[in-house]
């Protein structure tokens, strides 16, 4: 605490933004980045938003135009002054000069709490124990968004000496979806944690600094099941530790080719990219479960930004796309009209979406397969029920095709190569990792040969 105040005594002698952003290029860097993060909030419309760290104002004045009410907490004087003195007028907002190590509101106080760069200056400890207060003072459904430098410095501000936590990105992720709060409603307890709605870095830095450890989160506060699938606490944590673990990864890698892990590598990619037709400038979305999926095919005529996001919660503006694309991952999600409805409205008119996915045969399942579905979380339906739902979204020219019997020699053809580097994949893996793999896709074989398994292309259009 002490150090900070010293830290910040020195940097806010001025009240200026060049001081605020600790860089003496700040207000073109301002011009350019309060629109990009204002644009990852959600509405702001009646909400009642907590801004920590709010400095000299940066972005209070551009919350209070929107927002029912902002209480603006920073624990400078200097800063606090100027800000009242700037955005007293509008009569919505409350300014509070405190340290938030020490803050405390009421349960359910706020729909939103925004802090840009803010969580670096905390200890882990004070960072613990900031998210798990802040769940209390989010309503249920609220949202936290924060914007922190990751990984070393960003601004060129001389230090004599700097206090700053630099953490990396995963480090926060990791932190910040851990920590829980109880609430109790009477005799009711229930468990409240965050999720992450969108993860990415900045890209006003990357542009104008060729810096990448910008980054900021927008996080929602959700009930958390004791145990969500298989103990886990939450689907993210499912995932990461069931079918995506690192290893996990890294062996699909090997099965698909170097940055696939989707049936087929880059033969299938290359046949499914065919059909979209692609020309440069177009925007296209890729969705999946690991960012390192991102093809490669797409970077030779496009400029690629990664983000972290749940698809099923991420806001795009309307017709933000030319393009929706996705490989082997809605299979995962539960409510696919639900997602295909936003899919559309992401897509500009005529623009495409083409989707590949696990799919199912008419039920009665097997035995072994009803099993296997239930192990992995899958949501599976037909090729024909897909096609369905696309239809319901809204989308016309549905081609829904089973391609099973193009999966199945694909799958084959994975296990002649495996077969071939099975030295190679034990001395990177082990033994025990291409059994695992080996038998994996000899399940796969099985499975569509008893027709319980089936694999669907599909592609339509927004009209």
């Amino acid at each position: 605490g002490s150090t900070m105040t010293e830290f910040w005594k020195e940097h806010s002698r001025q009240a200026t933004v060049e001081e605020m952003m600790l860089d003496s290029h700040a207000q073109e860097l301002t011009l350019h980045e309060l629109p990009e993060i204002l644009s990852l909030l959600p509405s702001l419309s009646g909400q009642r938003v907590l801004e920590l760290g709010a400095g000299i104002g940066r972005y209070t004045s551009h919350l209070l135009t929107q927002a029912s009410h902002v209480t603006a907490v920073d624990f400078m004087e200097s800063f606090v002054e100027k800000n009242r003195q700037d955005n007293s007028h509008h009569g919505n907002a409350s300014f509070l000069q405190a340290d938030v190590t020490k803050l405390d509101f009421p349960k359910n106080s706020f729909d939103i709490i925004f802090s840009n760069w803010l969580l670096m200056y905390l200890s882990d400890e004070e960072l613990t124990s900031l998210t798990e207060r802040m769940l209390g003072w989010l309503c249920p459904g609220g949202y936290l968004f924060f914007r922190e430098s990751c990984n070393y410095q960003s601004g060129d501000c001389k230090r004599t000496f700097n206090p700053t936590h630099y953490r990396s990105s995963a480090h926060y992720s990791h932190l910040m979806t851990t920590t829980l709060r109880e609430e109790s409603e009477g005799a009711e307890k229930q468990v409240f944690g965050f999720d992450i709605v969108l993860n990415k870095t900045v890209q006003t830095y990357i542009k104008m600094k060729n810096n990448q450890n910008q980054v900021c989160w927008l996080l929602e506060k959700v009930g958390r099941d004791t145990a969500c699938q298989e103990g886990f606490r939450t689907f993210q944590q499912f995932l990461d530790n069931q079918q995506y673990t690192r290893k996990g990864i890294l062996r699909y890698e090997k099965m698909f080719g170097a940055g696939y892990v989707s049936t087929g590598g880059h033969s299938t990619t290359k046949e499914f990219v065919n059909l979209l037709n692609l020309k440069p400038g177009m925007k296209v979305g890729l969705f999946y479960f690991y960012a390192s999926i991102v093809l490669n095919m797409f970077y030779m005529s496009f400029n690629v930004h990664f983000e972290v996001a749940d698809a099923t919660k991420r806001e795009f503006p309307e017709a933000s796309f030319d393009v929706v694309y996705s490989r082997d991952t809605i299979l995962h999600i539960d409510d696919k009209l639900a997602m295909f409805k936003r899919f559309h409205s992401w897509l500009k008119p005529g623009g495409q979406v083409l989707i590949t996915d696990y799919c199912c045969g008419e039920k009665p399942w097997t035995p072994p397969f009803q099993e296997y579905v239930k192990q992995r979380g899958y949501i599976l339906y037909t090729p024909p029920q897909y096609g369905k739902f696309l239809q319901q979204a809204g989308f016309s020219n549905v081609r829904a095709e089973d391609r099973t019997t193009q999966f199945m020699q694909v799958i084959q053809t994975e296990l002649e190569r495996a077969g071939a580097m099975e030295d190679e994949f034990i001395k990177e893996f082990s033994e025990e990792d291409y059994l695992a793999i080996v038998n994996g896709w000899r399940d796969k074989l099985k499975r569509c040969k008893s027709g319980d398994q089936r694999w669907g292309l599909f592609h339509a259009t927004r009209n």
